[in-house]
């Protein structure tokens, strides 16, 4: 898939991956926005809190992208393991199939992946409570970092598939667009929580989003079997 069509991509896999991101994420905004004074909380001065906490975890996703990106371009240009990098590519594509079926709720099984993610979570989880109740937006940005590791099937899928591109710099640049892509859901979960989760707990939202995603993998994985 040419770069910019998958920048692309990933940025649509984040915006539709959003009914997840209100389950994972949507009760740790809602703490963040709640925990704001009032005259704050009711007013436009909260968006700063958001901004902070939302651009924090993205930044958080580009440098793991950035890592996993740095691993996929060893084992692409390691003697004796070019051909691992199109093995990573069919893998990425399986991986966001794997993803749709998961958002559609077809089959669970990225959640045993974020069990296991879970017990790094367990370590980082308790720095995030220092920065609770959150008072300023250094606090937020702050609590924004810890909480991009948060373990996320979501996430997972797309750190697979930057993975695959063989490249730090583009590694990062797709979690960076996967990442925007995540914005606009969660933005509007710190300002429209009761509203917005009603509307993603509904099961057409979830499996329309799932099976846009599983035809993402399927665009990418037919180039590569049929090459």
């Amino acid at each position: 898939m040419p770069m910019d069509v998958s920048y692309l991509a990933a940025f649509l896999v984040g915006l539709l991956g959003g009914v997840h991101c209100v389950g994972m994420c949507g009760g740790i905004v809602a703490a963040l926005a709640l925990g704001l004074p009032r005259e704050v909380r009711d007013s436009a001065r909260m968006l700063p809190y958001l901004l902070a906490y939302n651009l924090a975890r993205i930044a958080s996703y580009t440098l793991a992208g950035v890592l996993l990106g740095g691993v996929g371009y060893l084992a692409a240009h390691w003697s004796g393991l070019r051909h691992a990098q199109l093995g990573l590519q069919v893998l990425a594509a399986l991986f966001m199939i794997a993803l749709g079926l998961y958002l559609a709720g077809w089959w669970l099984g990225l959640a045993r992946l974020e069990r296991v993610g879970g017990r790094l979570w367990q370590r980082i989880e308790p720095l995030g409570r220092r920065f609770l109740p959150v008072r300023t937006p250094g606090q937020a940005f702050l609590l924004g970092l810890l909480w991009g590791w948060l373990p996320c099937g979501l996430v997972y899928s797309v750190l697979v598939w930057s993975i695959s591109r063989g490249d730090a710099i583009e590694g990062g640049t797709l979690m960076l667009s996967f990442g925007l892509g995540t914005l606009p859901m969660l933005l509007l979960m710190g300002v429209a929580a009761t509203r917005l989760s009603a509307f993603v707990r509904h099961i057409w939202v979830r499996r329309v989003a799932g099976v846009l995603v599983m035809g993402f993998g399927l665009w990418t994985l037919y180039p590569l079997l049929s090459g």
